[in-house]
């Protein structure tokens, strides 16, 4: 079965009972819904707490569960004494088209992972044949920190090496707008981290460290091939580890009825 072919399967069972989800998730989703069906723009007002409960068939207190969730993950904006509104992007790349883009929607998520592979696969190739010797090390350095936190299971840890990681690939590929998108990349899944998994992470953090390791060593001997072909693999393994955790949650969900 191909990639894809996995995918919407995946896409297609995803969550097929919502009786076991947290409540805020189910509410914070419907919100992001909500903010999609009405049109809604970065810096729009949303109705108050009680307002939007009404709307999403919710109670309040849930739905404040749900608004500090999403404020959380930058989605919304709480101003005290001001209300509730669409946030404002950070990079202000893309946002009019990536404004509703929905966490919890598999089929959104999978294109987002698509366009991950393809944004990360040419900032490795450029990177390999571009980078200066303070990149490459900076490249290096975050690649071994990584494999350090990965083989300590340290998740915070592991986050900030990973970012730094992916990162300084990017800035060796000396293109501020593919510098931008995997910035931006990062930001959108991390999102989904939140929503999907409360923070837990999808994948194994060890596997990743070495895989990071292998890279930076390829860019480092400016083999672009090499690098491009470990970069796709890298990605390839994040999709299928993700599309795992959602297959082993809808299992234990289901186990649960």
């Amino acid at each position: 079965m191909n990639t894809t072919a996995k995918g919407a399967e995946v896409a297609d069972a995803e969550f097929a009972d919502d009786r076991y989800r947290p409540g805020y998730e189910l509410v914070a989703e419907r919100l992001l819904q909500y903010i999609a069906h009405e049109n809604l723009k970065p810096g729009d007002r949303l109705p108050t707490e009680q307002g939007l409960a009404d709307i999403l068939d919710a109670t309040r207190n849930v739905t404040r569960e749900a608004v500090k969730v999403l404020a959380a993950i930058g989605r919304l904006s709480v101003r005290k004494g001001a209300g509730i509104f669409v946030a404002a992007s950070t990079s202000g790349f893309g946002e009019d088209e990536l404004a509703h883009y929905q966490p919890t929607d598999m089929q959104q998520v999978l294109m987002l992972l698509d366009y991950r592979r393809l944004i990360e696969i040419e900032t490795a190739r450029r990177a390999a044949t571009l980078a200066n010797p303070v990149q490459v090390r900076a490249i290096r350095d975050a690649a071994a920190e990584s494999e350090r936190a990965g083989s300590e299971n340290s998740v915070d840890a592991f986050a900030h090496a990973d970012a730094v990681f992916h990162d300084a690939v990017a800035i060796a590929a000396q293109n501020v707008f593919l510098q931008a998108s995997v910035s931006n990349v990062r930001r959108y899944a991390a999102q989904s981290d939140v929503l999907l998994f409360h923070g837990d992470v999808p994948g194994s953090l060890e596997v990743a460290g070495r895989q990071h390791v292998a890279i930076a060593n390829a860019i480092a001997d400016g083999d672009m091939d090499l690098a491009t072909n470990l970069m796709t693999e890298h990605i390839d393994t994040t999709q299928h580890q993700f599309e795992r955790k959602i297959r082993d949650r809808i299992f234990t969900l289901n186990n649960r009825a």
